[in-house]
């Protein structure tokens, strides 16, 4: 029989939480073991000459009735086009098209002071995982990503591409991606970037006007060869958007030597998060308030979700 104590809570439910809300345990570490095991496992199990991709995405973590979480912060819901409270949780993924394995993510507040309705707790010991883990909340999210790719990477996990939407596939992020040898295939807007074609600097409507007309497909309209401001060789490749017939959408590739119907394939594999999130169920089933349980309740939700992946 379980013991109480006086407060009411049965004796392993308490230790249970003590152990959740600790910050000296290393959860990355655990995760990052884990997916790799997994992904060393699956592997064998398709053609080795199948694509894998690592998948970056952000995505709101909502705590909009919420106060005292530590470093709660106002955050930016892209789908809602509104702030909320909670945070922004970066996740890195891997696929290869049939299996989807999350394998890190980082749980973000704001680089900004005056987002943040909370700070870190003073008192933590800085020398724990926990408190690492709360100076990377507040970076940028560029630099964060870097990192998390760094940690797989390190851990001997692998992939062809990057696939990224169109927060992330900038040339900074994308010179720091390729310099670990990685391809980037990555939606891409109309924002300041421009691109190099024949000496011109370009913006996307421009190159629009100039690539060469795709003839096989209705849905790729056109590509061209082009350039990054810091000298890496891209590929634009426009389609048609569905939701809006009379328009296009941009996808860029730094593997200029693929195909465009394959740069289309495997751009949809970034499609595999999307229908993980839908299922992981992320903070629906709790409401604990310290940022270590926030990321030991994540690292678990992700662990049921890679056995399932496995079984």
């Amino acid at each position: 029989m379980p013991l109480r104590v006086k407060d009411g809570r049965y004796a392993g439910e308490r230790h249970c939480l003590r152990f959740l809300n600790a910050p000296t345990y290393n959860w990355r570490k655990f995760l990052l073991s884990l997916s790799g095991e997994i992904i060393w496992f699956i592997k064998p199990l398709t053609s080795k000459n199948r694509v894998t991709a690592f998948v970056i995405d952000d995505s709101l973590y909502s705590r909009n009735r919420s106060k005292h979480v530590e470093l709660l912060a106002k955050v930016f819901d892209h789908s809602q086009q509104r702030f909320m409270n909670g945070f922004q949780m970066l996740t890195l993924g891997w696929t290869d098209s049939f299996s989807f394995i999350p394998v890190d993510f980082a749980l973000m507040s704001s680089a900004k002071k005056e987002n943040r309705k909370q700070e870190i707790n003073p008192n933590l010991d800085k020398r724990t995982s926990g408190y690492k883990r709360r100076l990377e909340a507040i970076e940028s999210k560029p630099t964060v990503v870097s990192k998390l790719l760094d940690h797989a990477l390190e851990k001997g996990i692998i992939a062809d591409y990057v696939l990224m939407d169109t927060w992330f596939t900038q040339a900074p992020l994308i010179q720091e991606i390729t310099s670990k040898g990685l391809y980037v295939i990555g939606m891409v807007k109309q924002l300041n970037q421009r691109y190099l074609l024949n000496g011109q600097k370009l913006t996307l409507d421009q190159l629009y006007q100039k690539a060469k007309p795709h003839m096989d497909k209705k849905e790729i309209l056109c590509s061209v060869h082009v350039s990054l401001d810091n000298g890496i060789p891209t590929k634009i490749l426009f389609v048609r958007n569905r939701n809006k017939r009379s328009e296009w959408l941009a996808i860029l590739s730094t593997d200029t030597t693929l195909s465009n119907e394959e740069i289309v394939r495997i751009y949809g594999m970034r499609w595999d998060i999307e229908v993980s999130k839908s299922l992981l169920n992320l903070g629906k089933e709790f409401q604990g308030r310290s940022y270590d349980m926030l990321i030991s309740h994540t690292t678990i939700v992700f662990t049921r979700y890679i056995l399932i992946a496995w079984q």
